[in-house]
């Protein structure tokens, strides 16, 4: 009979393996979150990042559920193991080991796969391993809703995304002013989008708090009043800051935004001929941060200096001489690794064919939407911090539970320490900071061409099929709603040569793949270490028969 305390090695085990889910799931799930932002150059890699160590920590830490399922989706029954609770703790930590080897491959292959399915595969092959194929519920309430989601989770966001982008794309961007009917427009954007993030975070229930109690009208109501705060927002000074820089071509920064105004003239940049290819090269580089950009060239002393020039990021593909690098070069090399990779691949050539299919629009108006799609990607981190941190630290939690009682909790829940909650944040914003660019190369330019209007509808399309669907009981992904949602918006171009078919491709092989072969590898592991002939029993079992 296990006693508390016994098993610490297991613990210790589950504790390294944990951190690498977890960091798996900050390189392809978080990774998902700013993948458009970051492709349409509202964001650049680093910022995302940056942003995302707080959103993301701050998610799991302040909104984290206290208490997580011992086994996702109650798939397998934890009273099973009622009178073995060291046998819980082993499969719980041969889960947690083949859910991370497989999201952490699939990362590196540019796979965006589920890490929920993950983990939900692994404890399948554990429950088989241990039980039979008799244990698991294989239905509707099972492993049927999985399957479905894979079919179900990007049609619906799909469907979603093109009915805001096509809005936006008729409403504004084929207008004949399409500045005019921009500036006019945003504060109705940022009521809407602010609404619904609101909504969003609140009805679906922040596992931290009590929202999910309130009434529904209570929800409403609260989200309404967000909604309209952020629109006089826009109204008194994002639209005159964007009047005065987008059309006026002042030289503003984006702090101006709170004192504009009270803000006197300022110097005008002066702007040069737009062609088609400058327009899309603009938008993609320059629309994000306001001190890392500017529309047009300056002229000092007689020569023009390219501000975006001045912004670049050193890529993967920079040379520098070996006998130029220092050791302070080096170490920021190693460190600075996952944020100086070039994640847009505006040089490949399939990609560049991807992209000539679809049109590009005034590249001013475009930038106006650069904010409104990081605050959406903002949201959709920081909703995500609270609830998928849990498919990493459940299996801890689970684990460190039972080393401590002894005991298996038969209504198969778990606490979640504060402790284990940081653990798991820290280790998610490391991945997405040093391997997320995986995900983010694929989810971005790779599969089509995204705009700030794009990846705007793209995050808004995904976030609104999340929470409505799982409100109805309807099983989706995030993953696969923004995969989706990125395909439909190429198709919203008009034509198929606008969409990566082929990659698009691989990526849907990639969820088929994550539920057979996580479970395989925690079920061959928990049989290896379940059904390998015991030493000390074997030795016990020979003294007893003398």
């Amino acid at each position: 009979m296990m006693n508390p305390l016994d098993y610490t090695w297991l613990f210790g085990v589950t504790m390294v393996f944990a951190f690498a889910d977890a960091y798996g799931i900050g390189a392809n799930d978080v990774a998902n979150s700013f993948a458009t932002s970051v492709a349409s150059g509202s964001l650049s890699l680093a910022q995302a990042c940056v942003i995302a160590c707080f959103t993301e920590f701050l998610g799991a830490l302040l909104l984290g559920s206290h208490t997580a399922d011992t086994i996702k989706g109650g798939i397998l029954s934890v009273k099973r193991f009622e009178t073995t609770p060291e046998l819980l703790m082993l499969g719980m930590t041969c889960a947690i080991m083949g859910s991370s080897m497989w999201v952490l491959f699939a990362t590196r292959q540019g796979w965006p796969v589920s890490t929920t399915h993950s983990i939900v595969g692994a404890v399948c092959g554990v429950g088989i391993a241990a039980f039979g194929g008799s244990s698991i519920t294989w239905g509707w309430s099972g492993l049927g809703q999985i399957i479905t989601s894979w079919f179900l989770s990007p049609v619906f966001a799909g469907v979603v995304a093109a009915i805001i982008y096509s809005i936006t794309k008729y409403g504004i961007l084929r207008q004949k002013d399409s500045v005019k009917w921009a500036v006019r427009l945003i504060p109705v954007y940022f009521f809407f989008t602010t609404t619904i993030e609101a909504f969003y975070l609140i009805y679906k229930g922040a596992p931290g708090t009590q929202a999910a109690k309130m009434h529904v009208g209570i929800i409403v109501a609260i989200a309404f009043g967000i909604g309209a705060f952020f629109a006089l927002f826009a109204i008194f000074f994002f639209c005159p800051w964007l009047k005065r820089r987008v059309v006026g071509r002042e030289e503003l920064r984006w702090y101006h935004i709170f004192v504009i105004p009270f803000l006197g003239p300022r110097p005008v940049i002066k702007a040069l001929p737009e062609t088609k290819e400058a327009a899309h090269a603009e938008t993609i580089t320059s629309s994000g941060s306001s001190d890392n950009k500017e529309y047009a060239q300056e002229t000092k002393d007689g020569q023009e200096i390219t501000r975006i020039e001045e912004a670049q990021q050193v890529t993967e593909d920079t040379q520098v001489a070996p006998q130029n690098i220092s050791l302070k070069d080096k170490i920021l090399n190693v460190v600075l690794h996952g944020v100086r990779k070039d994640v847009r691949n505006l040089n490949n050539a399939n990609v560049k064919s991807v992209h000539d299919a679809a049109e590009i629009y005034d590249s001013d108006v475009e930038y106006m939407f650069s904010f409104l799609q990081v605050i959406t990607a903002c949201m959709a981190s920081f909703a995500h911090g609270s609830n998928d941190v849990s498919n990493a630290v459940g299996p801890l939690s689970a684990v460190f539970d039972i080393w401590q009682t002894a005991e298996v909790d038969v209504t198969g829940k778990v606490p979640v320490p504060i402790w284990i909650l940081a653990y798991g944040g820290v280790a998610i914003d490391l991945g997405l900071a040093t391997y997320g660019y995986n995900i983010i190369r694929v989810l971005g330019n790779n599969i089509t061409l995204f705009t700030p209007t794009r990846g705007f509808s793209a995050e808004l399309g995904a976030a609104l099929t999340v929470l409505t669907c799982s409100k109805l009981g309807l099983p989706v992904s995030t993953t696969h709603c923004i995969t989706g949602a990125t395909a439909a918006i190429g198709l919203c171009n008009g034509k198929l040569s606008a969409v990566n078919w082929k990659m698009l491709s691989w990526c849907f092989f990639s969820w088929i793949l994550t539920l057979p072969i996580a479970g395989l590898i925690a079920g061959l592991l928990f049989s290896f270490a379940a059904y390998a002939p015991n030493m000390f029993a074997s030795v016990a079992a020979g003294a007893a028969s003398v």
